[in-house]
């Protein structure tokens, strides 16, 4: 009988079918289980090696309850056993340093004063959500850990259904100014303020399709943008004494809010830009994503001394390739913050995504035969973790030859696997099933 594995330069297994290759490289484990969990967790950050700076973790869809208590656990393991320091989630930037407060002792004393404010998307509302968010002020409040979590936030201030007024970032930044040298931040302010105008003329929904909506081209606007520019400018050649009469760290917080000013007004000009729908979308894709890998370069940044980051987001934003969405008849294609992660971090970025075989909450049927949901899903689970590009003997061929699986009939936020996922991630974390997210919105049928 022909054997379908052999050795290779006497280390490396090649396989000659796909399935063998699923067989012998996939590592099985269950979350409610200590010790097949812990075990897994640890095999795959010890194959990502010790240059891992920014670890991502990606979700198949947005309303999988079963993802999200997995990236809880993984992230209490990642704490407790491997360095990290911090969380960033698919959440606004601007809005996370509530929650953070809230985990550090201070500001709120209930989640429920944070859930909305902090969050972004309705995500607060997520029971998942709140379960991290209480563990880790639970974790800071023991005084034995000495390295104290930080939770932060790294979507830009924008949603599919609208985007923020640029007020909050802007007078953050006017705040830090204002606190060191009064006169400049007041002088800053007299001109800015006017020009911001109402904040539900800057959020107005109908600004995503139809340009017409939007002020981000409006004489305001433009002057705003150049406002800000002058603003970052001041920050720029003043450095040596604001860093002084403060301190660095306060310093590059208020230098990366005034970059997130000026592309949050870039993005609002886009916006408002006559040119075809489709290409205004990819644009703004584009734009969003760049602010994301940005936030977690930030946030990178701020940790390093600390420990390493856990970044939690849609499969999508963090892969590596170019991201892709269905809209009508409209394929929309652009850069995802993984891919400029990628570039900018290189080895120091890491990102397992995630696939699910099953979800009757999510409308998610059966995979269909000979499907890699069908295929992945057949080895024991209920949980198990796949290696991707950097395996060794990858039946690649095989795969790109496989049909990719039928969608969701009630979540348009699921993406199935295809062979494209990959090369886009390091690992899979491939889940029988899930069920739909507590606290998460009715879906439509």
């Amino acid at each position: 009988m022909k054997k379908s594995l052999f050795l290779q330069r006497s280390s490396d297994p090649v396989y000659t079918t796909l399935d063998d290759w699923i067989l012998h490289e996939a590592i099985s484990f269950s979350v409610d289980s200590s010790e097949t969990f812990n075990a897994s967790i640890d095999r795959v950050i010890a194959s990502l090696g010790d240059s891992v700076e920014l670890l991502g973790f990606g979700e198949a869809l947005h309303g999988g309850e079963d993802i999200l208590i997995l990236r809880n656990r993984l992230f209490q393991r990642l704490v407790e056993v491997h360095g990290y320091s911090a969380i960033a989630i698919e959440s606004s930037f601007p809005r996370a340093h509530i929650v953070n407060e809230y985990i550090a002792g201070r500001g709120p004393a209930s989640y429920e004063a944070v859930q909305d404010a902090g969050f972004s998307h309705g995500f607060g509302r997520l029971d998942a959500n709140r379960e991290l968010v209480e563990w880790m002020r639970r974790y800071n409040a023991d005084s034995s850990h000495h390295v104290k979590l930080r939770f932060y936030g790294f979507d830009s201030p924008t949603e599919m259904t609208g985007t923020d007024s640029p007020r909050q970032v802007l007078h953050f930044v006017l705040n830090y100014l204002t606190s060191i040298d009064s006169a400049s931040g007041k002088e800053y302010r007299q001109r800015i303020d006017p020009l911001l105008g109402l904040d539900s003329d800057w959020e107005n929904p109908a600004a995503m399709m139809d340009p017409t909506k939007s002020i981000g081209l409006s004489p305001a606007a433009t002057a705003l943008r150049i406002e800000a520019e002058d603003l970052i400018t001041e920050l720029h050649i003043r450095r040596p004494e604001l860093v002084a009469k403060s301190d660095e760290s306060r310093y590059l917080e208020a230098w990366h809010y005034a970059t997130v000013a000026r592309q949050l007004l870039n993005y609002h000009a886009v916006l408002a830009r006559q040119s075809d729908a489709g290409e205004r979308l990819v644009r703004g894709l584009g734009i969003r994503d760049a602010m994301m890998a940005d936030n977690l370069a930030y946030t990178a940044s701020r940790e390093r001394c600390r420990g390493k980051v856990l970044a939690f987001a849609h499969n999508s934003h963090l892969q590596r390739g170019k991201a892709q969405w269905q809209l009508g008849t409209d394929l929309l294609t652009w850069w995802p913050a993984g891919a400029q992660l990628g570039e900018t971090f290189g080895p120091c970025y890491a990102v397992i995504g995630s696939a699910v075989g099953v979800s009757d909450a999510n409308g998610i049927g059966q995979p269909e035969a000979g499907t890699l949901e069908e295929r992945l899903t057949a080895v024991p689970g209920p949980v198990r973790f796949i290696p991707t590009h950097k395996s060794q003997g990858f039946p690649a061929s095989a795969i790109a030859a496989l049909p990719t699986r039928s969608g969701s009939m009630k979540n348009p936020t699921y993406f199935a696997l295809t062979p494209q996922s990959f090369t886009d991630f390091d690992w899979l974390a491939v889940l029988d099933s899930t069920a739909y997210s507590r606290g998460g919105p009715p879906l439509q049928q």
